[in-house]
């Protein structure tokens, strides 16, 4: 038996992919202990982990404190060293590790696993990034800065990385390293079929599809539904206070043929929606991986999580991205014809209604989505990413 301590950041696209595979560690022996924000203390130790945590306020202020520029975003993740790097020594005092696990995104993965001298593996919540791809993508987003701003970012983020050296005996090679925290090993959680430029990876990114493991949040009520004409909306947990959307979602499907299940998020009062059609079931919570296996389209904000979760299920999407990661995923749903990219800005009922019409009319969608979810299922999931984990382990000379 290993003991493995697992880093990972404060949001639910990174946290629910690893649930399965800490459950799979844990039944096959493995001892893990995760850090993540306290919000998600109750699940994770629903899969027998133990619980350390971060105050999640402090690392925001930490992240933002150098504004948008994309320099001062990868320098960001330098800033809240101070915040996590202490958090994790302390609570971790006089224990031992045999390996760590650390999101790809979350700047001190890469740091602690030096600190700590653990061999490491990278957790690959959504698209990953090369080198060269992340080269490219940062010289293209610091067009939109003046140059004088890029050059004080860069010269700030310069010093940032001197400071943590300094302050912490690592080595920070580049930008990369601090925003992508490469390791030996990373798990990807989707297949190379969907991921762009899937087949260019090197042999140490191993692509083992979404890690779907059935959350224990409620069952929803099928009974009374009618499931034919099924169309699932949610724009995901954190950008989800938008009435005016729900509103136009009313009228773009009020009084068709189609049944509505409608996730409005937790911080959304029904009561804000006014007059609910009668082909519409509104909720704060929806159990998503239970509606999708009876949804025949999912409008979506184009998460990672939510992306894979409709397209393992052959659902076909229109994707509405808010912020991130999502227009790039966007962007990929529409290239490969497993749904539509829709900009929410300036989106009238008639036009959602009839690009859903126009997805649900397409046969050639569905079974590009009904291919793609073959190839999430074919990946492994869960069970394969802790294959990996284990073939990675023997070849470090560790027992299982």
């Amino acid at each position: 038996m290993a003991r493995v301590l697992l880093i990972n950041a404060g949001s639910e696209a990174h946290i629910n992919p690893t649930l399965g595979v800490v459950q799979e560690l844990i039944r096959r022996g493995e001892e893990v202990v995760y850090f993540t924000a306290e919000q998600f203390r109750d699940r994770v130790e629903a899969t027998g982990a133990d619980v350390i945590t971060y105050d999640v306020g402090k690392f925001l202020e930490a992240f933002l404190a150098g504004g948008r520029n994309p320099w001062a975003r990868v320098g960001g993740l330098l800033r809240t060293a101070d915040i996590v790097i202490p958090s994790v020594l302390e609570q971790t005092k006089g224990e031992r590790f045999d390996y760590i696990i650390h999101d790809s995104m979350f700047g001190c993965g890469r740091l602690l696993a030096q600190i700590l001298d653990l061999p490491a593996i990278n957790s690959c919540t959504s698209f990953a990034f090369q080198q060269h791809s992340f080269d490219s993508l940062q010289d293209h987003l610091t067009r939109h800065f003046p140059a004088d701003a890029n050059e004080r970012a860069q010269q700030e983020f310069q010093q940032l990385v001197s400071n943590v050296q300094a302050k912490y005996d690592v080595q920070i090679g580049s930008a990369y390293e601090v925003f992508c925290n490469p390791e030996p090993l990373t798990i990807v959680y989707t297949s190379k079929r969907f991921h762009p430029d899937g087949e260019s990876f090197e042999e140490s990114y191993k692509f083992v599809g979404p890690s779907i493991a059935l959350r224990s949040h409620g069952q929803f009520d099928f009974s009374h539904v009618d499931t034919d004409n099924l169309i699932y909306i949610s724009l995901g947990t954190v950008f989800n206070q938008a009435v005016d959307f729900y509103k136009l979602c009313f009228a773009a499907f009020a009084n068709t043929k189609y049944t509505v299940i409608l996730s409005v998020g937790e911080q959304t009062e029904i009561t804000q929606l006014g007059d609910i059609p009668a082909n519409f079931i509104v909720r704060n919570y929806i159990p998503q991986l239970e509606v999708l296996q009876h949804a025949k389209l999912f409008i979506t904000h184009g998460g990672m999580n939510s992306t894979s979760e409709g397209l393992y299920y052959g659902v076909p999407l229109i994707v509405l991205p808010q912020s991130a990661d999502q227009p790039i995923i966007a962007r990929r749903v529409a290239e490969i014809g497993a749904g539509i990219h829709l900009n929410q800005e300036g989106l009238t009922a008639r036009d959602l209604r009839e690009a859903a019409e126009r997805v649900l009319e397409d046969d050639s969608i569905r079974e590009v989505c009904v291919e793609i979810g073959g190839s999430f299922r074919a990946a492994g999931g869960y069970r394969r990413a802790v294959e990996e984990i284990f073939a990675y382990k023997r070849s470090l000379g560790m027992t299982e």
